[in-house]
This record gives structure tokens, C-alpha cells and sequence, in this order.
């Protein structure tokens, strides 16, 4: 047959040179940026930790030179538990080994399984709505929701408070509707907005229950107020309160008893339900049109069932059960009573978050670091742009599950840390 190497093309070097200096012009472009994050102290890297079944919070933490050591979790959105839980893992497993592990394909064309239509059930009764949703995620649920309601709804303008998360600010903008920022949890600034505004202008108010970086509940039932009386949409983001709030875990608007008052709520299952996805729930009219029109949910692959029966097992134990909850509160007070014994700084809140200010980025990774590497304690520090600059912290979140021991460590290991790094005068 001959040598088949006589066939072969010659390389265009010109070309593959001129792909290389393009290639190199963008891989300097990433370094610069990623230079100037390391610099700042704001860049981020990840604890590789493995989750220990049945022993919550605790981690194994692989280290780069393969070592394996065990970590106590401190900065867990596992709020509860539940992804540890026996009902929650019991209903996964079962689901697993009926249905398979993905779900198929989107909702609209081979996706929708019977765990979902059961789950979004579920979510409704726990809402006290007429329908739920279910989409992949709590980002999405606030990007596809926001984004879709504002942008159909003709002439719509919204109302968003200053500090709402990522995902509620992606939505708006994604809408392209006219949109007034109203300061952070100040109902009379969002009433001058609303007053402003024409009479006859759909508007939408979205904001949060409980704002997952200082902690602090929003005055609900006086939003409610101004909403109604200017007949605005109310949008409450309940990610940081369900499962951990009211009496059935339906977050803060059930604890106030004002859910019947909320037009939308939108929730998680990937925090205090310790699975994953997100929801939103509300009228049938108006889940269907989100339903039919946001494209965030017509084009995701929907969860695959065993997450969707894992998160269910878990919304039906947190509504008969407050033992996770009661001794959650009980650890929040334990820890703040220790740091306030100790003089050493954390923000006042009335939630499960509890911030312990730094006020520096380098110093917040510094201290990270030093508790994983000499106490086996993980916190991630909190650094811009998810707080403003000077306000970086340590997010600690205790949970039920967190020992007076382990609780003592943490508290001994900042103290230590504040001491050694100085940290006094330099802390917000």
C-alpha cells in the first residue's frame, strides 16, 4: 500500500503561530486579573473536603500532598443537617434504585417525573399556596422568576432592595424593565419610590427574609403594608429562613403569620433542606405563566429524581419536627455569648448567621488559613465582591449538630488568632 505518511498534509506553522500568540494575549489578559485578586487577598481558593456520612459537621480534608486529615465544618449552608439525615438519605437511595440517576431531559419534553410533581406539592402545602415550581437551583429559581415576570408583565417596573443577592440583581437586569433601588430594609424610602412612581405602572418589590451576609430579617409585615398600598407585587426571597423559621420550617413570612400576604415567595432546597434546587410558589395563574414562558426552566435538564425525593423526605420531617431548629438557636447563643465573653467582634443579628468581622482581606484569609491548617477548623473568609471592601468577615453558621466542645475550639482558635495577628484596631 505504500507509506501513508507521503499523505499527510504539511503543518501550517504561520497559522499555528498566529493561534499561539492569540492564545498567549488572552493568557496574559487572565493572569493580570488573577494577579491583581491575589494581591487584593480576594482571591479564592478551594478546601478539598469530603463530606462524612452520619458525622456532620465533620470533613476529611485532602491536602495537596495527599495527606488526609479530619476538619470541623463551620461555614455549612447545610444549615440543619438534613443532607446527613436518615429520612433524607433512606428516600434518595430508594429513589435511586427506582428511577436511575438523571431525570431524562428538561420538564417539557422528558423530564418531569413523578418525584417532582410530588415535591412541588409539598412546597406548596408548606407555603400555603396554590402551586410551586420546582427549578435547579435557587440562583436560577430568582433569575428565571424576576427576569420573566418583569419583562412580560407590560410597562412593569421594579422595586429591589439595595442588598439583594446576585441572582435577584441578574434577574432584573435580565428583564430589562425600569428598576429603583430602595436602601437596604427602608420601608419609607421604598414608600417615596413607589409614591413617585405613576399610578397606573405594574410594580414588583423583591427583597429578602433573612440576608445571608449580616444576618438581618427584613421588617416584613411594613413591606407588606407599602406594597398594598400602592398594590405592588410582593417578591420574597426566603433562601437564608426556610426550614429554619415558623413552626412547619415555611421560613419568616409563616413565623409572622403574613404568607397569605406574599405574592411570591422563592425558596431553596440546597441550604436548611440540604439537598439541592430551588422553587418559587404562588398562585396557579401566575407559577403556570413562569412555568410557560421562563426560559431558565423550559431549557434546564430538571433534577434528577432522587434529589427531588431526598428534599421532600426532608420538608415532611422539618414540619413535624423542631428539635433541629431549637438546638440550632441554642449553639447561635452559645457561640455569641462565648465571643462577647471574649470581646472578640461579630455582627448583631436576630438569625443563625453569625458574621465576625475582620475588616480586611488579608487578614480574613490569613486567619482562614491558619484555622484550617493548625486547628482543622474551615471557614471560608467573605471578601469583596461578596461583601463591600472593609467590611470582610468570617461567616460562621453553627448548626444542631455542633458539640460544646467543638464550640469551644473555634472560640479558643479566634482568640488565639485575634491575639497573635493583632487584629484589635484593626476589626469593624
Amino acid at each position: 500500500m505504500g507509506d501513508l505518511k507521503q499523505f499527510k498534509k504539511p503543518r501550517n506553522s504561520k497559522k499555528m503561530k498566529d493561534k499561539t500568540v492569540r492564545s498567549s494575549s488572552f493568557e496574559h489578559h487572565f493572569d493580570q486579573q488573577l494577579d491583581a485578586l491575589r494581591e487584593a487577598g480576594n482571591y479564592r481558593v478551594f478546601a478539598d473536603l469530603e463530606r462524612q456520612k452520619g458525622a456532620f459537621p465533620k470533613a476529611s480534608r485532602h491536602d495537596d500532598d495527599g495527606r488526609v486529615s479530619d476538619v470541623t465544618v463551620w461555614c455549612s449552608n447545610d444549615y440543619l443537617g438534613m443532607g446527613q439525615h436518615p429520612n433524607t438519605l433512606a428516600a434518595m437511595t430508594d429513589a435511586l434504585n427506582k428511577c436511575g440517576a438523571g431525570a431524562g431531559g428538561t420538564r417539557n419534553i422528558s423530564g418531569t417525573n413523578h418525584y417532582h410533581v410530588l415535591l412541588e406539592g409539598e412546597l406548596a402545602d408548606l407555603h400555603n399556596k396554590p402551586a410551586a415550581l420546582l427549578l435547579t437551583s435557587g440562583y436560577v429559581a430568582n433569575w428565571a422568576a424576576l427576569g420573566t415576570l418583569a419583562s412580560r408583565i407590560p410597562n412593569c417596573e421594579i422595586f429591589s432592595d439595595g442588598d439583594n443577592h446576585a441572582s435577584m440583581i441578574e434577574g432584573i437586569r435580565h428583564s430589562r424593565a425600569p428598576k429603583h433601588i430602595w436602601r437596604h430594609n427602608d420601608v419609607a424610602h421604598l414608600d417615596q419610590l413607589l409614591s413617585e412612581a405613576d399610578p397606573a405602572v405594574p410594580k414588583l418589590v423583591a427583597f429578602e427574609s433573612v440576608y445571608s451576609m449580616d444576618g438581618d430579617i427584613c421588617p416584613l409585615a411594613e413591606i407588606l403594608d407599602v406594597c398594598e398600598k400602592h398594590n405592588a407585587f410582593s417578591y420574597l426571597d426566603e433562601v437564608h429562613a426556610v426550614g429554619l423559621y415558623g413552626p412547619r420550617g415555611g421560613g419568616i413570612a409563616e413565623r409572622e403569620g403574613l404568607m397569605d400576604r406574599v405574592d411570591l415567595i422563592q425558596g431553596t432546597l440546597g441550604k436548611a433542606f440540604g439537598v439541592m434546587g430551588g422553587y418559587i410558589t404562588g398562585t396557579k395563574s401566575m407559577v403556570d405563566f413562569v412555568r410557560s414562558f421562563a426560559s431558565g426552566f423550559i431549557f434546564s435538564t430538571a433534577l434528577p429524581p432522587a434529589l427531588a425525593a431526598g428534599a421532600r423526605a426532608s420538608i415532611q420531617h422539618l414540619k413535624i419536627s423542631d428539635m433541629e431548629r431549637m438546638r440550632q438557636r441554642r449553639n447561635v447563643q452559645k457561640l455569641r455569648e462565648r465571643l462577647d465573653a471574649l470581646g472578640l467582634p461579630h455582627m448583631p443579628n436576630d438569625s443563625h448567621i453569625v458574621p465576625v468581622m475582620v475588616g480586611d482581606a488579608k487578614k480574613c484569609k490569613y486567619i482562614s488559613d491558619l484555622l484550617l491548617t493548625n486547628y482543622n477548623i474551615y471557614v471560608q473568609p467573605i471578601n469583596y465582591p461578596t461583601v463591600p471592601k472593609g467590611t470582610e468577615r468570617l461567616r460562621i453558621t453553627p448548626s444542631p449538630m455542633h458539640s460544646d466542645a467543638d464550640i469551644d475550639h473555634l472560640v479558643g482558635a479566634l482568640s488565639e488568632l485575634w491575639s497573635q495577628c493583632a487584629l484589635s484596631r484593626a476589626v469593624a
